[in-house]
């Protein structure tokens, strides 16, 4: 028996012994006084004194008075010391991991549980470390982790927007995953998702990678057994899901694959295979999905009627490997419904049904921590816990589905591969980097971020004096070297900005590039934010320098931001017509 069971049989879930206490409104752990005790010792404390058994410290629990015991199990055992001491009877021993006569105000377990799990996501693996603080020894024994081979930006921050990504591969392990497929795959990227979660964490973009994508995939430093790298040669024009598995890669190649594609270092990411749908749905007792026609589908296995269903298990698997029955039969229709898949998944998640069970929680700590292979910097139940406690944040209306947009291939006759949509894709991916939401974000911080953005707009709007006019100082502040000298001679020879100078390099350098003018030249100031591209938050009000000529003159500072004369520093805000999208609140029903 191991330390979650305390003195139980072992078929007793840990989960079943929490139950509500009337008198204090608080979940407790009911021990039963007549079990004998266990051989194995008692739960293990940390460093920091807490405890990590899935018991956790007993709670004593007065009983009614005149009230006998029916049952055999409630009757008292003289060798087992009683819940509580007498009154008036000396403390008893720390050892003992009780509480004291009067209960301590402080928030219940179960309130805990809810607040730790708050964040599952379907990516959601993450979150459901959320109960650990009841076994945390036990959990942390659950965890594969594996070198991110500085691919990562070395783990999230909760002060910034988060970056996770994660990898559902179609390696056969386990029981029943044989008849799928390539049964001897060596475990390719088959589902990939970047997630993004805002800096102020009002908003999320979940963005599928398709697999069938054409990419390439850079060379990879890979951490050996032994400890020594070797460096795997990368591979052009290849199909996304090689850059896992094939050629001995690890996760860090595809996370330096999504780098490369879409100029977005993950944080972090995780591994998942087919187990961890089949896990984790059977232990929040099914996800409910809906089917706007009949599916019978040889290849996944899939039979299910018109309509909406619940499903777990092996069944689950099978809706999420379905292609050739939905949309046009390929790997982009499979990728919607996927997401109609995780929206409903964590809607079940977030749902009272699952977060006021802690015998689900319970089950979704142990089918999340088994079914995770995470990277380096996300290796115990603490670091989990914390990013979860991040995502739990999240409302799931504010999260949105995409794919990154794309095109067949047109090298190919016959379309099997695609190709970025290079008029779309920028947008989609810039948008991400700028963390703009996909969705209309009400929530008070949104609001206020908003009001910003409001006042910075209204710094464009006014009178614009003429090109001619228009005199300016140009410093290189953190862009590449020769930034300045590239930009004056655009806004002399192709723009008319024939009064501008190069003032060299700035001071101090800038992550943003910025214009500084005094009250008087704000026409000025709007006319080459419009020649350039500059967003209102790029404005700052202020004063005016003098040039060579000791005539007064606005600053711009090229920062670290700027890609180059004639390129739009203003970000995209809203998400092309022609972009598949989707929002976590809504059911969907596969088509």
């Amino acid at each position: 028996m191991d330390a979650q069971g305390r003195g139980r049989a072992d078929n007793i879930d840990p989960a079943d012994q929490w139950v509500l206490n009337p008198n204090t409104g608080e979940y407790e752990l009911r021990l039963t006084p007549s079990a004998p005790q266990s051989a194995v010792p008692g739960p293990r404390r940390s460093d920091s004194g807490r405890t990590g058994g899935a018991g956790g410290p007993a709670r004593g629990r007065k009983p009614a008075q005149g009230r006998e015991s029916s049952s055999p199990e409630e009757t008292p055992d003289p060798e087992v010391p009683s819940p509580r001491r007498r009154r008036g009877a000396p403390p008893e021993d720390a050892a003992a991991n009780r509480r004291g006569r009067r209960p301590v105000k402080k928030k219940s377990k179960a309130k805990k549980v809810l607040l730790w799990t708050g964040g599952i996501m379907a990516f959601v693996l993450v979150g459901t470390a959320g109960a650990a603080y009841l076994y945390l020894e036990h959990l942390n024994d659950n965890i594969t982790s594996v070198s991110d081979d500085g691919a990562s930006t070395g783990g999230f921050s909760k002060d910034k927007a988060i970056n996770l990504l994660v990898i559902g591969t179609d390696k056969r392990t386990g029981s029943g995953n044989e008849g799928y497929g390539d049964s001897g795959s060596v475990g390719h990227a088959d589902t990939t998702i970047l997630l993004h979660v805002s800096k102020d964490r009002t908003n999320a973009t979940a963005l599928s990678i398709p697999r069938d994508l054409i990419v390439d995939v850079p060379d990879c430093e890979t951490k050996q057994e032994d400890g020594s790298t070797k460096v795997i040669p990368g591979s052009d024009n290849v199909r996304f899901n090689t850059s896992l598995g094939q050629d001995d890669r690890t996760p860090s190649c595809t996370v330096r694959t999504v780098t490369e594609l879409t100029g977005i270092q993950a944080d972090n990411f995780m591994v998942a295979d087919f187990n961890a749908v089949k896990t984790l749905t059977t232990a929040v007792g099914g996800v409910e999905v809906c089917l706007a026609k009949d599916i019978d589908d040889e290849d996944s296995h899939l039979k299910l009627s018109k309509g909406t269903h619940t499903i777990e298990g092996e069944q689950a698997l099978a809706f999420v490997r379905t292609r050739h029955s939905v949309g046009f039969g390929g790997d982009l229709s499979r990728i919607e419904l996927q997401q109609q898949f995780l929206s409903a998944l964590m809607r079940k998640l977030k749902s009272n049904d699952t977060l006021t069970s802690p015998t689900k929680m319970i089950k979704l700590a142990e089918a999340g921590t088994k079914a995770l292979t995470v990277d380096s910097q996300l290796d115990t139940i603490d670091k989990l816990k914390d990013l979860g406690l991040e995502l739990g944040k999240l409302n799931v209306k504010n999260l949105t589905f995409t794919t990154v947009p794309v095109v067949d291939n047109p090298a190919e006759k016959v379309a099997a591969t695609v190709v970025v949509n290079s008029s779309t894709a920028p947008t989609v991916f810039q948008m991400i980097k700028d963390d703009v939401s996909f969705t209309e974000v009400k929530e008070q911080a949104a609001a206020s971020k908003n009001a910003a953005a409001a006042a910075a707009a209204a710094r464009l709007k006014g009178t614009q004096s003429a090109a001619s006019a228009v005199r300016v100082q140009v410093m290189n502040g953190g862009a590449p070297a020769g930034s300045a000298q590239e930009t004056l001679n655009w806004l002399q020879n192709d723009e008319g900005v024939t009064k501008s100078e190069n003032a060299g390099n700035a001071p101090a350098s800038l992550s943003k590039t910025t214009l500084e003018y005094a009250p008087d030249q704000a026409d000025q100031a709007r006319k080459l934010a419009a020649i350039m591209g500059l967003p209102g938050t790029a404005l700052k009000p202020g004063k005016s320098v003098e040039n060579s000529q000791g005539l007064p003159t606005m600053t711009l500072t090229l920062g670290k931001d700027f890609k180059g004369a004639g390129v739009s520093l203003t970000a995209p805000t809203k998400v092309p017509d022609t972009v598949q999208k989707s929002t976590a609140d809504k059911v969907e029903c596969a088509k």
